[in-house]
């Protein structure tokens, strides 16, 4: 379909929302009461939760109902007392958690959670497209799911919010759990990160100059550490020398520089990161092995493959492993081992859209009002509306615009 017929259906959408002053303030008047469920994570290490027990209070305060399941919070170090307090239902039976309207979790459903799911509930969660499985898609499809993925949820300046805190959040904990690596507690080098008077102080690699090679740039430099950042976008590294506000090292990646770099540093941060699909793998094994002898790398994107050949995906259990004498750190969901730092972020983020659905009359009309919100929306009542999953598992997409209009 030519994009002229498209723009003319997508306006006369747009027109059919243009209703009289008397109809838009009746449907303002109808506040929905939400059925909020918060199941607990089953997904392995994922110690986040969505809401926090004072973000539970402000729905329940505005007249809506919350259902957690007992021992949700547990891993964020939140009790069930602390939710019962703030007028939360804690439920011990998962089932009766997916009999809410809204679910709103971390991670991405699993085919058991999506079993237990009614048809035409909303879903707020991760989708993680590298790990997405069709039958999961088509069980959501099949339920006629609403679906919302948080990752693409957008703030009034256009950024991904959700993604942009938890960058910031793996940004900065990347150089901490670096500080450790190099101590002698964790059979480090026994250095400390930064440096102190009359001692040269710790050399850092950044690999990509997006929030998260921004944030652990900064708190590399606020400890004292000689920092270098890589990145190929000279717009990047502007961006983030700008951001910084101070003169560091910045380099556009050229094999020479970056190999002399890589193998005189102490600690190397991959942070390169892909649209979609793999991360570029800009290290190789030759380069690891040229590494100084207990240096450390951690590798952030290790979520999209890793920028280094040698690393192999660790968990919070057993985060590290050897490789030439290098200390590799590739734990993929960083922002777990802050757990209740990363819920304070996500709250702030979900807790308001949770209110507007309620004040504006459903999700209907948040996604009409806020392109930030229909970002997001990846399956509406049972409708694939991202053309990016539909051209990736063949299945016929729809225009979200229209189907709003269509079901008004």
């Amino acid at each position: 379909m030519s994009s002229g017929k498209y723009s003319g259906f997508s306006d006369i959408a747009k027109q059919a929302m243009m209703q009289p002053q008397e109809s838009m303030l009746e449907v303002k008047a109808q506040k929905n009461q939400l059925y909020i469920g918060i199941p607990k994570e089953v997904s392995f290490q994922e110690n986040r939760i969505p809401l926090t027990p004072l973000s539970v209070a402000l729905l329940v305060n505005n007249g809506h109902n919350v259902m957690l399941e007992s021992n949700a919070g547990q891993a964020a170090n939140f009790s069930d007392k602390d939710y019962s307090e703030q007028g939360a239902l804690i439920v011990h039976d998962t089932r009766k958690i997916y009999e809410a309207d809204i679910i709103i979790k971390i991670a991405p459903p699993t085919l058991g959670e999506i079993e237990m799911m009614k048809p035409g509930q909303i879903l707020i969660s991760a989708l993680q497209l590298s790990t997405l499985r069709p039958e999961c898609l088509q069980a959501l499809l099949n339920k006629k799911i609403t679906a919302l993925c948080f990752e693409h949820l957008q703030d009034e300046g256009g950024s991904l919010t959700v993604v942009r805190a938890m960058s910031e959040i793996v940004g900065a904990t990347s150089i901490l759990i670096a500080a450790e690596y190099l101590s002698n507690v964790f059979e480090g080098k026994g250095l400390m990160l930064g440096g102190i008077t009359g001692v040269p102080p710790t050399e850092i690699v950044i690999l990509g100059a997006g929030t998260v090679g921004e944030y652990a740039a900064r708190t590399a430099i606020s400890l004292g550490a000689e920092v270098k950042v890589f990145d190929p976008s000279i717009y990047k590294l502007r961006r983030l020398q700008n951001n910084i506000g101070t003169r560091i090292f910045t380099s556009v990646v050229q094999p020479i520089v970056l190999e002399k770099a890589i193998t005189t540093c102490d600690v190397a941060i991959g942070a390169m990161r892909a649209e979609d699909g793999r991360s570029p793998c800009i290290i190789s094994e030759t380069t690891v092995s040229k590494m100084k002898r207990d240096s450390v790398i951690i590798d952030v994107s290790i979520d999209q493959g890793g920028c280094f050949e040698t690393s192999e995906i660790t968990n919070h259990t057993h985060p590290v492993f050897r490789k030439y004498d290098v200390i590799h750190y590739c734990v993929p969901n960083i922002a777990s081992r802050v757990a209740r730092t990363a819920t304070y972020a996500l709250t702030n983020i979900f807790a308001p859209i949770l209110l507007d659905i309620g004040e504006q009359g459903g999700l209907k009309n948040v996604i009409w009002q806020n392109a930030g919100v229909r970002n997001a929306v990846y399956i509406y009542q049972g409708h694939l509306t991202s053309k990016y999953i539909g051209e990736r598992f063949s299945i016929p997409t729809k225009d979200l615009d229209l189907l709003i209009v269509s079901h008004r």
